[in-house]
């Protein structure tokens, strides 16, 4: 599979992971994005040995888009203390069910998760456990009773945005977790589009944009062209 890379240097590796593919090892034994970048890298430079590649952040695995990982342990290191510190700007598209009628805002819900069922819910923010989750939401644009919303996250907690949304009233389009409309087989909507992080080793920024595939329901919009 041809990965697409958004940016490369010595110490940072940024692609736009396709769908469906998991981040890194898990139970399904199928192939993960950390290992093909790793025989990219081997293949690329002709390296012997094992490669290096630090693991900076993850996107669910049905979910694509941009995402980092470090070339050398000192960029992982500085790239993580980036995230810990809220430096790490990141934005998502999503299309959801129905308008929304406060056409943008910010959520903000205490979140607690099922590790046994792999699923988060919101809670009260004195429930044992429970992490702050905050975003931002702008809607972008409307078509056949869908929203294109863009979020900013200012957590990261897993499932964030597709909880966050769902408690909202607006579940993601084809979330099989948090939708209870969504079909056996569509794709969940969400894809991270934009990524700006603080060089580990310069004092500059480096932003990447992508965008979704140009399937439904991410066609139906014209944002992307």
């Amino acid at each position: 599979m041809k990965i697409n890379v958004l940016y490369e240097d010595n110490h940072l590796l940024i692609v736009d992971k396709p769908v469906n593919i998991p981040v890194q090892e898990d139970s399904s034994e199928d192939k993960d994005l950390l290992t093909m970048l790793k025989e990219y890298i081997k293949e690329k430079y002709n390296k012997p040995g094992a490669v290096y590649l630090g693991l900076v952040h993850r996107l669910d695995r049905p979910v694509g888009g941009a995402v980092v990982f470090a070339k050398t342990s000192k960029a992982a290191s500085r790239l993580s203390n980036e995230v810990r510190l809220h430096n790490f700007e990141r934005q998502y598209h999503a299309v959801v069910e129905n308008y929304l009628d406060q056409k943008k805002g910010t959520l903000t819900n205490h979140l607690f998760k099922d590790q046994k069922k792999n699923i988060s819910k919101v809670v009260h923010k004195n429930h044992r456990g429970s992490k702050m989750a905050k975003l931002d939401y702008e809607t972008v644009d409307e078509k056949n009773n869908f929203s294109l919303v863009k979020v900013k996250l200012h957590t990261g907690r897993s499932h964030q945005i597709r909880v966050q949304l769902s408690h909202f009233g607006h579940p993601l389009f084809g979330d099989q977790k948090y939708n209870k409309n969504a079909k056996v087989g569509q794709q969940i909507a969400l894809y991270s589009t934009y990524l700006k992080i603080k060089h580990p080793t310069k004092n500059e920024y480096v932003e990447v944009h992508c965008k979704p595939p140009e399937t439904f329901p991410w066609s139906d919009f014209n944002v992307f062209n």
